[in-house]
């Protein structure tokens, strides 16, 4: 009786996790990857951008990772995509698992606060203030902030779960 009751447990994760795999153009979306310095977001499949998008950063993104909480810097590393909100001020939001070990771990050693909070998001779309505002600028707190169109994209293609690298 245990056996079967195991052998669910094991095909309901099997199936769950096989649920949760983005696929573009029929290829799965193995990561997410951010090149800052190019300010772009691509999903890749082997090594290779499936679809590439142009993204805002941190005020503070060309001074390199995040260091400490407030510095408006987006960091760099290997996260995950964990959770996601509709924002009402971003459109859409996708939660980056910042900190991760090693970011905490150098906070901790430093004596500082690492910050949190650090999404991919869309961008503000009002009427004093267009989405086309944003859209070159880097005008985030340390997020990653992308054009809402490309936002409601990456929100279809990319679930919770997903490897996210940041590159310098």
């Amino acid at each position: 009786m245990r056996w079967l009751l195991v052998l669910f447990c094991l095909s309901f994760t099997a199936v769950s996790q096989a649920a949760a795999v983005g696929t573009y153009n029929g290829k799965v979306i193995e990561k997410v990857l951010v090149l800052k310095s190019a300010h772009q977001l691509q999903l890749v499949n082997d090594g290779k951008p499936l679809k590439t998008y142009r993204i805002s950063l941190g005020k503070g993104a060309k001074k390199g990772p995040k260091l400490i909480e407030g510095d408006k810097r987006t960091p760099e590393g290997f996260y995950w995509i964990d959770w996601r909100k509709v924002s009402d001020k971003f459109y859409l939001s996708m939660h980056i698992s910042y900190p991760n070990i090693a970011d905490a771990a150098r906070a901790r050693r430093e004596g500082v606060e690492p910050g949190g909070m650090i999404m991919i998001h869309g961008t503000p779309d009002t009427e004093e203030n267009p989405e086309q505002l944003f859209h070159t600028l880097d005008w985030t707190d340390g997020c990653i902030a992308m054009r809402n169109v490309d936002m409601r994209e990456v929100w279809s293609l990319v679930p919770d779960g997903t490897m996210i690298e940041i590159r310098p």
